[in-house]
């Protein structure tokens, strides 16, 4: 069952679509986020509930940190292709032994995400990917991929 979400709070896949999915669904969310709540278009709102990176952490600090605390990531694109920070999640979820799974919209992801879900053992959700700039339709598609992860786990409410 999954559990929590977490996410590193930068715009698109991991704010604009995965903690704004958590928070509007009541499943419980949090994670780490570079000092100073920093992101593309600013600072990382208060309503998501991140901790900041200590001594003055960046994005690579805390996407490794995401990756270390949660069960598996799951990595959303737009394109077959892994680059950037999208890329780098992917290498420490290799160095960490953590499950992941790269979906975009152009592969049968339900399937590979059934088949993905029904492997492994998620109580702790990280959420990655593009930002808004580089993949303006990403945050459609990770609420998407979210919500069909949603129908098939039982994820767990804050009540």
């Amino acid at each position: 069952m999954i559990e929590r979400v977490v996410s590193g709070g930068q715009t698109g896949a991991d704010r604009g679509a995965a903690l704004d999915w958590a928070l509007a669904r009541g499943v419980p969310h949090g994670g780490w986020c570079p000092a100073a709540r920093i992101a593309e278009d600013g600072t990382i709102p208060s309503q998501h509930q991140l901790t900041e990176m200590p001594n003055g952490g960046g994005y690579c600090q805390r996407t490794k940190a995401n990756v270390r605390n949660a069960d598996a990531t799951l990595l959303l694109s737009v394109a077959p292709e892994r680059t950037g920070g999208s890329r780098q999640t992917m290498i420490f979820a290799r160095q960490l032994a953590k499950p992941w799974l790269h979906l975009h919209p152009g592969m049968d992801w339900r399937s590979a995400l059934r088949t993905w879900i029904d492997a492994n053992s998620i109580a702790t959700l990280n959420v990655a990917g593009l930002r808004a700039s580089s993949a303006p339709a990403i945050d459609s598609f990770t609420v998407e991929v979210l919500d069909v992860l949603a129908q098939m786990t039982a994820m767990a409410c804050a009540e």
